[in-house]
């Protein structure tokens, strides 16, 4: 055989053994793929909406992102308790702006109980979009709680950014529930780090709603009781609000104005219609912190 015989017999074998190791990595890639897809673990950019969430009524919607400055002035702090807790921690931002982290589950009668003064309060400082109803578990303590969900819902402020993480649906599956969104190493992190002791105590450590507030406040649990929802529609909750006597008033708005000076604290008073209110700036005294 000649040189030249031999040299083109080793370029075939070298093109068929860079073909076969070209085969074999697009089918590993395509194999991890499918396994990858075929976990089932859904996520907020794999789902849009939660299974068990519809569109909240618009006079829901109204009704917690419109309240009068007289009904939150009148209620004051109300029969709101475990109030946003101050921490020494690193700031906590995104694109320049403070950044809220929220971590729920669907669930949860607490998350449940907390989310209406939520939306109330974060209302005062931009827009949602896309508020989707929801329910706690009716298997759960205080079953059935008439809320929202953050799930598949946008925010947006010129002031800060707000980051919900629903990481179940209120759907069981064995002896737990259907997941649906997964933190990112980073927020579980602030989870494990900043809901443990010594920042709540050693035996709430671990409970849901956690929220972090900028790096300034925490809060772990709800504010208020959950038991003044119970067997409540989400409208009956709507309406409720402004009797400013009333237990519901007094547990949702109460609550949404500690979480309102616990905000203005991060957005360094602004805006100043919401934040220079005698009534928001005497909480914020209250709360402490920097």
């Amino acid at each position: 055989m000649s040189n030249r015989d031999g040299g083109e017999a080793e370029r075939k074998k070298r093109r068929s053994v860079a073909l076969w190791t070209t085969f074999g990595v697009v089918t590993l890639v395509v194999f991890l793929v499918l396994a990858h897809l075929a976990q089932g673990t859904p996520s907020a950019s794999q789902s849009s909406t939660s299974p068990s969430a519809s569109a909240a009524p618009a006079s829901v919607v109204k009704a917690v992102t419109a309240v009068p400055a007289s009904v939150f002035d009148a209620v004051g702090l109300g029969s709101a308790s475990n109030l946003p807790k101050p921490i020494t921690a690193p700031a906590l931002t995104q694109d320049g702006k403070p950044r809220i982290l929220y971590m729920g589950a669907e669930y949860c009668p607490y998350c449940a109980t907390e989310r209406w003064p939520m939306v109330i309060a974060l209302a005062r400082f931009g827009t949602f979009s896309n508020l989707q109803a929801s329910h706690s578990s009716t298997q759960d303590q205080y079953p059935n709680t008439q809320t929202f969900t953050f799930h598949g819902t946008s925010y947006t402020s010129p002031y800060l950014v707000f980051t919900p993480v629903e990481t179940y649906t209120n759907v069981p599956q064995g002896n737990a529930y259907t997941p649906l969104d997964t933190p990112t190493s980073e927020e579980q992190s602030l989870v494990n780090t900043y809901d443990a002791a010594p920042y709540v105590s050693a035996s709430s450590a671990g409970a849901i709603p956690f929220i972090d507030f900028g790096g300034q406040f925490l809060v772990s649990g709800s504010t208020y009781q959950p038991s003044i929802l119970q067997d409540k529609t989400l409208s009956d909750i709507a309406s409720a609000l402004s009797n400013t006597s009333g237990p519901i008033s007094q547990g949702a708005i109460g609550s949404a104005n500690a979480l309102t000076a616990a905000i203005c604290k991060l957005t360094n008073n602004q805006p100043a219609n919401v934040c220079s209110d005698p009534m928001i700036q005497g909480l914020q005294g209250k709360l402490g912190g920097q």
